[in-house]
Order: C-alpha cells, then structure tokens, then sequence
C-alpha cells in the first residue's frame, strides 16, 4: 500500500492504474462495494486500483466546525482502504488552489498527467471544479478522447435504503451500534494511543485511560458502555466518556476509558474502543463526589448491560454476529442481485456512494 500526499509527489510508478475519488468517510459497505468494483477492473488491466480522496474533507473547508462529524481519522481510513484492496491512495491536500481548478483542469492535472487513468469509477452525482462543469458527463466526454473508461458506481441498500455515511452518523448519535454495524460491515470503533492526562480519575478511585481527539465535531458524546481492545489483543469491558469532561472543564475532547476489574499501565499504548450502548449523556456535576457516585451507577449499568450481551468474561466479538437485515446492490441500469447475509459477503456487499 502507497499513500501519496499530493500531486507534486506522484511518481512514474504510481500511473497507470483504475481510480475512484471521494471521500470514503466510515468506508462503509457502500463503499467496499465500490472497491470490489474497482477491484474488478484493476484485475482486468493488471494495474493497481487508486483511490483519491481529500483532507480535509471539502465540506469541512467550506463549513468548518458546522460540518458533519467524521467516523474514521484519515490513518484509520487508509487502513480501511488497505483492508478493502486499495494499492495507493492519493491524499489531495483541499486548499484554495485545488478548489480553484475548473472541472478540466482537475481532470487533466489530477486524472491524466497525474495518474494516468486506464479506469474511473465515481458516483453518477459526483461533483468537481469551480465553474461547476465537473460531472459525470464531462468525465465521460474526456474519457472518450483520452482512451480511458468512466463508469457508474452500484448502489447498495439495507433495508430498501441507501448506504451512507450520514445513515451511519444518524444511528450512532442515536446509540443504535447494532444497525450501525449493519451498515458498516463491522463494529463501529473508536481509535488511539493513550496519553498522561490531568490524572483526576486516580484521586477518586477511578484510572482511565486517556485518548485525545481530534478538534473536530464528534460523532459520539455522552456516557457509554464499551469494549476496550489493547495492543495484545485482550479484550475488557469498560466506561468510556465521549466529549469535554464539564465537571472538571476542558477546552479539547478527550475519550476516556475506564476498565472495569483491570489494573496495569496502559500509557503509550494503543487502544480500539467499541461503542456498545449509550449510558447517557454528558453532565456538569457539583463536584467530584458526586462525579464520583454516578460514575458508580454507570459502572454497575456497563456491567449488566455487558455481560448480558456477550455472555460473561466473553468481550470478542461485541456485535459482529448483528444481523445484516435485506440487501441489494443494484448497477446503473437498475438490475438488482440480492445479496446473501452471512459474514463473508461484507467485502462484496456494499453500495457505490461516497456520502
């Protein structure tokens, strides 16, 4: 896997291959489905598959903190991307100069000189370019006088709905982890290297782990039940916190974790998070102890919730066995092909949008 970080980077060796831009945010199952798809093609061509992606997101240029919250940081999504059968990703830096470009020239500069496409696949509703000409159309038009192909995306559904990346943002907000998971083709997680903190979590009994966030929306926020994963693969039920820590007052999110009946130095480490129910929202409380007791209720709470979930002293597998609901994936001339719901469907089981 090659990441390239802007144009000027892009050598001889990275050419030649079958691309598709977007932002691939969750890379979800609508968009394993659109790799499966380029996976196709790049096996046909014998050439890499390339996928093009921004950062920061467009939307997030343009609206700043009012943009949708991200479900995966751009190292976890470029690991996603990996996993999914991408050889290189082409990170496009979207500053001024890249939103300045006109559809042609954002063709020419990025498709033709840079990668030198065999192969595109993008969303019939893709949008480029400052003049707004950039579409589907004008992708097709210059493929056809450059000698490269442009196809549509397939759309993949759950439950006669779109895929999306807003669906899932909605269901987590909304602490739905198991639908989530559906659309995702996997538990929703959080990711991280714990780090030294203000440390007030020992003062009352209570060591956390610390993982700071990016200074962006978040996606999660609140009080939830969750399932730690350390470096070596262990597994721990555990509190988490989402979010800025109003008792004790913080200006940056911080996800903090606290492992239930577990007792080691974690600093350094990496750790994944699952998400698996939201205990409850975040409060501002009159001081530590009384942080202190409803810390209690919500370690007695994760405590039952998680054992009736995965059984006891059993955190492995906290939701992959959810149960992927009605599928289809449809091409863009409308033929639909159902698509069979047991586990080893989630790499060819998802839709081509990149919302």
């Amino acid at each position: 896997m090659r990441v390239i970080r802007g144009l000027h980077n892009l050598k001889a060796a990275h050419r030649g291959c079958v691309a598709t831009i977007g932002n691939f945010d969750g890379v979800h199952r609508g968009h394993q489905a659109i790799l499966q798809q380029c996976r196709e093609h790049a096996a046909r061509w014998s050439v890499p598959l390339t996928v093009v992606v921004f950062e920061p997101q467009p939307r997030e240029f343009f609206a700043g903190d009012q943009a949708p919250p991200r479900l995966t940081r751009l190292r976890e999504k470029v690991r996603l991307l990996r996993d999914f059968g991408a050889e290189q990703v082409l990170v496009l830096p979207f500053n001024d100069a890249l939103r300045s470009l006109t559809g042609r020239e954002f063709i020419d500069q990025v498709l033709i000189d840079g990668l030198g496409v065999k192969h595109l696949v993008v969303g019939d509703d893709f949008r480029f370019g400052c003049d707004r000409r950039g579409d589907f159309a004008l992708l097709a038009e210059v493929g056809r006088e450059q000698g490269f192909g442009v196809e549509h995306t397939r759309t993949f559904t759950v439950d006669d709905e779109r895929v999306s990346s807003s669906r899932v943002r909605t269901l987590l907000a909304s602490g739905n982890f198991s639908a989530a998971a559906r659309l995702l083709g996997r538990a929703y997680s959080l990711h991280g290297r714990v780090v030294r903190d203000q440390q007030l979590g020992r003062t009352i009994g209570v060591p956390t782990a610390n993982l700071p966030l990016m200074p962006q929306p978040l996606t999660l926020r609140g009080v939830y039940a969750v399932v730690a994963e350390l470096e070596n693969g262990e597994r721990y039920p555990a509190v988490a916190n989402v979010g800025f820590r109003p008792t004790v007052g913080s200006d940056r999110p911080t996800l903090e974790v606290h492992l239930l009946d577990f007792n080691a130095d974690l600093y350094g480490q990496r750790m994944t998070v699952f998400p698996c129910a939201r205990l409850r929202g975040e409060v501002k409380f009159d001081g530590l102890e009384a942080l202190k007791a409803q810390i209690e209720r919500d370690q007695a709470r994760a405590r039952h919730y998680l054992s009736a979930m995965v059984g006891k002293q059993d955190y492995s597998l906290p939701l992959a066995s959810a149960p992927l609901g009605r599928e289809s994936m449809s091409s863009d001339t409308g033929s639909s092909n159902t698509i069979s719901s047991d586990s080893s469907s989630a790499d060819d089981a998802a839709d081509a949008n990149n919302g």
